[in-house]
C-alpha cells in the first residue's frame, strides 16, 4: 500500500496510533485537502495515551481523525516494536510549519484558534513573514472556559465568513479534540489540526529543545523544567503508568487489545452545515471541558 491508502495503526496501550512517518504525514493531509474531504488530525503522545485510556469519549474522537499521528518518541516505539519500521516522531509544531511552509500547499489558506490574547495574532505575523505565500485568513482567541452562546456565534461566524481550508486549533489535550469534534460539522473549513502548543513554541513563549533530545523521547523533561508549576501533576500522573503499561505489552506479559472505540473509522466524507439551532447544542456539549 502506498502512503496515502496505507492505514496500518500501532496499538499504544490500547489506543490506535497511525504508523507514519512525516512524509505520509503530510502526503495523507495533502490528500484530503485536495479531495475536499472533511476531517480532524490528532497528534497522540503520552498524555493523550493515558487520557484517552481513562476517557473512552476521547478514545473515541482519536479513531475518528483523519490522522492521529505519533507525537513522541514513546509511541514511536512502541510502532516500530508491533512491526512498522519506517513509523517516526510528527510533532505537532513541526507538522505545522510542514503544512504552512510547503509552497505544495501554498493554495490553501488557514485560520489560527489559540493562544492567550494576542498570541494568534503575533503567530500570524511570523509566519507570514517568514513564508510570504502562506494565506493566513484570521485569528481567534477562545476563552479560557467553555464558549458562551454569543462567542460561539462569533467563531463560527468568523470561521464560515472566511471559509479557510485549515483551522489550527492550539489549546491543550485534551480540551482541543473535544474541540474539533464538536464544531467541525459546524464549520465552513475542510481540515481542523490539533497542534496543541505549537501556537507557543513558534512565538518564542515555550523554548524548543536539541534534537537529540527529541529523539530520546526527553523533550517532556525540558518541557517540564520550563514550566513545572502547570506540567508536574501531569507528568507525575501519566509517566510511570505509561512506562509501566509499555514494558508490560512490550515484553508480552499483559495484551492490550485495541478498544473498540480506537479501531479504524472509514474516511470522512464532506458533510453540509447543520442548522443554526445545533449550534446551541454544540455549546452544551462544549460545557463539560
Amino acid at each position: 500500500m502506498n502512503s496515502l491508502t496505507a492505514n496500518s495503526k500501532a496499538n499504544v496501550l490500547g489506543i490506535g496510533v497511525d504508523a507514519v512517518n512525516m512524509e505520509q504525514a503530510v502526503a495523507r493531509i495533502a490528500h484530503h485537502l485536495l479531495q475536499r474531504r472533511k476531517g480532524y488530525v490528532c497528534l497522540v503522545g503520552v498524555h493523550g495515551v493515558m487520557e484517552a485510556r481513562r476517557d473512552p469519549e476521547l478514545a473515541r474522537i482519536f479513531a475518528g481523525a483523519t490522522l492521529a499521528a505519533p507525537d513522541g518518541m514513546p509511541t514511536v516505539w512502541v510502532g516500530r516494536q508491533q512491526g512498522n519500521p519506517a513509523m517516526e516522531r510528527v510533532a505537532g509544531p513541526d507538522l505545522m510549519l510542514e503544512v504552512i511552509g510547503r509552497e505544495q500547499f501554498c493554495g490553501f489558506t488557514h485560520f489560527l484558534c489559540g493562544g492567550k490574547e494576542g498570541v494568534a495574532e503575533e503567530l500570524r505575523d511570523r509566519l507570514t513573514a517568514r513564508y510570504p505565500f502562506a494565506k493566513i485568513v484570521g485569528t481567534y482567541t477562545p476563552p479560557f472556559g467553555p464558549l458562551t452562546p454569543a462567542q460561539q456565534e462569533e467563531f463560527i461566524a468568523a470561521v464560515n465568513g472566511l471559509r479557510p481550508d485549515i483551522v489550527w486549533v492550539g489549546i491543550s489535550t485534551p480540551k482541543q479534540e473535544r474541540f474539533v469534534d464538536c464544531y467541525l460539522p459546524l464549520l465552513n473549513t475542510t481540515l481542523m489540526f490539533c497542534v496543541g502548543a505549537a501556537f507557543d513554541f513558534h512565538t518564542g513563549r515555550i523554548a524548543d529543545c536539541a534534537e537529540w533530545v527529541k529523539l530520546a523521547g526527553l523533550q517532556w523533561l525540558d518541557r517540564l523544567r520550563q514550566d513545572p508549576k502547570h506540567l508536574w501533576k501531569r507528568h507525575l500522573r501519566n509517566n510511570p503508568p505509561f512506562l509501566l503499561g509499555m514494558l508490560l505489552q512490550l515484553s508480552g506479559l499483559r495484551p492490550y487489545p485495541l478498544r473498540p472505540d480506537s479501531q479504524p473509522h472509514a474516511t470522512p466524507q464532506p458533510v453540509q452545515l447543520r442548522r443554526r439551532t445545533d449550534t446551541l447544542r454544540a455549546g452544551s456539549s462544549l460545557a463539560k471541558l
